[in-house]
């Protein structure tokens, strides 16, 4: 092949950060953000769509046969159209929620689970995706199976295969580890699953920003995630409920907009998504969260996802080099997403993440990252610093990420 087709080729999967970064105006000279895992940065036409509902249309979604109410309830279902088919979803099958913890309370609290049902998890999960199956546990009495990994954060099916049986009622896992940056066998598991007759929960937050999601190739049941981790604004998120399953999951709030009909002794649901949208809805966020859609569809998610890998393939040669750095998670970037916890030998994270910060304007996580469980039992540490990566960070950023390093871990240890 010619050396300008290989070039091409390439280039079709090259990303203009240069470009993207003109987007995001928080982005001042100076900042290095690298602390998206936890939220990500929201671009110029996200917070122009928002402002624009609140300018020129403001009011209430599916109450008013106004002029602008009707508009501002095409605005509203046009961005649960676009959420969906991101995630390979039927528009019916997209709840509108505030964020992936919300979602993941709504399954919890809406399967109905018996005395004798079993929940299996693993112990790389998010409080979110932990807490929420331990209260089902104390209220109801079900068992609480919890697969771990390797020290590397690696899973065996196997022990997923030990785990799930005719007793399990679903099973709940996170599609990436927040803090290890792991891509967890999704896909495998969902299928031992159901030959189980089981349902399949996946918490999406750190992978429907950052990969292409098919909630259908999967194979799951509930998909949940969070806009403000996607270039969204906060307060606005997802949950995906298979359609048929609708009717028997229970809403975690009932009330204006959920009714079909009530009368003195009876009421009767509506059916589709909003059976579980109790209220006003937050309006901006959720149209928000469609242009977010819209955005990371017009950069194409392979663009993202090939950038972010250029970013980890680095990350993973210049961390080594750190003297006295602890690196958790695979040692290849082929195995991980753009997620990087670690910790400096004889120095408290939280002070890493501070000294980053004063010398070189350089924003990280430090502490435990709600994932107190996997800190505990895997790492045996109190907390780790967290860089992690996304559509606006440069090759450049991640060379003065390691060089900072290196001399704070030369000038405080």
């Amino acid at each position: 092949m010619r050396l300008d087709l290989l070039v091409d080729l390439w280039g079709a999967y090259m990303l203009d950060v240069d470009a993207v970064r003109k987007d995001f105006p928080s982005l001042k000279e100076g900042r290095v953000y690298l602390d998206s895992a936890a939220s990500s940065l929201t671009p110029d036409p996200v917070i122009r769509k928002m402002v624009d509902y609140y300018s020129d249309y403001r009011a209430n979604v599916g109450r008013g046969i106004y002029g602008i109410s009707r508009r501002a309830t095409d605005e509203f279902e046009a961005a649960r159209e676009k959420i969906a088919a991101f995630i390979g979803a039927g528009r019916d099958e997209l709840i509108l929620l505030r964020n992936s913890s919300e979602a993941l309370n709504l399954i919890a609290s809406g399967v109905q689970f018996r005395r004798g049902d079993s929940v299996v998890i693993t112990i790389q999960e998010h409080h979110s995706n932990f807490v929420v199956w331990q209260r089902v546990k104390e209220r109801l009495g079900i068992d609480l199976k919890i697969v771990k990994s390797d020290r590397q954060g690696i899973f065996n099916l196997s022990d997923f295969e030990d785990a799930i049986d005719g007793k399990t009622k679903l099973v709940s896992l996170a599609h990436i580890s927040n803090v290890l940056g792991v891509k967890l066998p999704v896909k495998e598991v969902a299928k031992l699953a159901h030959d189980q007759g089981s349902l399949v929960a996946i918490d999406g937050a750190q992978s429907a920003p950052h990969t292409s999601v098919n909630v259908k190739d999967l194979g799951c049941d509930f998909f949940a995630f969070s806009g403000h981790k996607m270039c969204g604004p906060t307060g606005a998120g997802a949950l995906f409920i298979r359609g048929d399953l609708q009717e028997h999951v229970e809403p975690l709030c009932v009330g204006g907009g959920t009714i079909e009909d009530v009368g003195i002794d009876y009421y009767r649901l509506r059916r589709g998504p909003y059976r579980y949208e109790a209220g006003t809805p937050a309006i901006a966020e959720s149209i928000g969260l469609g242009a977010a859609v819209d955005y990371l569809r017009s950069i194409g998610m392979q663009n993202i996802s090939e950038h972010e890998q250029a970013l980890t393939r680095r990350m993973m040669e210049r961390l080594p080099e750190v003297p006295g750095i602890i690196l958790y998670g695979p040692p290849n970037a082929s195995d991980r997403a753009g997620i990087f916890s670690f910790n400096i030998k004889g120095l408290n994270s939280h002070d890493v993440a501070l000294a980053l910060d004063s010398a070189a304007g350089i924003m990280v996580r430090s502490g435990h990252h709600c994932a107190l469980p996997l800190m505990k039992d895997l790492l045996a540490a109190e907390g780790s610093v967290r860089a992690s990566v996304y559509l606006y960070n440069t090759l450049s950023e991640v060379d003065l990420f390691a060089d900072a390093l290196t001399e704070i871990a030369k000038t405080m240890a």
